[in-house]
Parts: structure tokens; C-alpha cells; sequence
């Protein structure tokens, strides 16, 4: 089972992985959205922003989120590194209900070109 640091380690390779890209997955990570990470198997949620091509960490709490971000993740810690690392292909975990990505129609639409 992951750890808390390696799943925040894993969100910062993300945030990288996106501020890096270019093309479509650039244009999908401009958004500037409020986003949660909910890591399911330790119970734990991070919140931050989704913006300028980066995430933005600003808190760890326990539980659910407190508060409907406008994107929203839940997952296993396993499952995040596992798809960070490349080890997991996210479109697959998304269809077989790994992992939960709920957002606006709009933002589901750019978001679509990440999968």
C-alpha cells in the first residue's frame, strides 16, 4: 500500500508531467479549477488548484473532501503512483471504476485528451 509521501511525491511528478507537456494535454491542464485527489485506502483527500498548466497542493485532510471541488479524483494510493509512474493506463482504471474522476461537462470534455 502507498504511502501518504509517495502519493503527494506522485502528485508532484504529475504536476510536472503536465507543466511540461505540450499540444492537447497542455491546453486540457491550462484549466483553472479547484481540485481533490481522494486517496481512498488511507482515507486521506489533498486539495489544491488545477492552474497555469501545474497542481497546486494546498492541503491534506482527512476523509472525504470538506468541500465539492470542481474537479474531483478518487483513487487508491497503489493506483496514483501506478498511473503516474506510467504503470497504469488511466483511461482503463476510469472505465473499469479504479478510478473516479468526476468534473463539469465542459471540463470533462478538455480533460478528455489526458485519457
Amino acid at each position: 500500500m502507498a504511502t501518504m509521501a509517495e502519493c503527494r511525491t506522485a502528485l508532484d511528478r504529475l504536476s510536472d508531467n503536465l507543466a511540461s507537456a505540450d499540444g492537447d494535454v497542455r491546453g486540457a491542464a491550462a484549466l483553472n479549477r479547484s481540485l481533490s485527489c481522494r486517496v481512498t485506502d488511507l482515507d486521506v483527500t489533498f486539495t489544491g488548484r488545477l492552474e497555469n498548466g501545474r497542481i497546486t497542493v494546498l492541503d491534506t485532510q482527512p476523509g472525504p473532501p470538506r468541500e465539492k471541488a470542481e474537479i474531483r479524483l478518487a483513487m487508491t494510493g497503489d493506483d496514483l503512483v501506478a498511473m503516474v509512474a506510467g504503470e497504469l493506463d488511466f483511461a482503463r482504471a476510469w472505465t473499469s471504476g479504479r478510478v473516479r474522476l468526476e468534473a463539469g461537462f465542459r471540463d470533462l470534455l478538455k480533460l478528455r485528451s489526458l485519457l
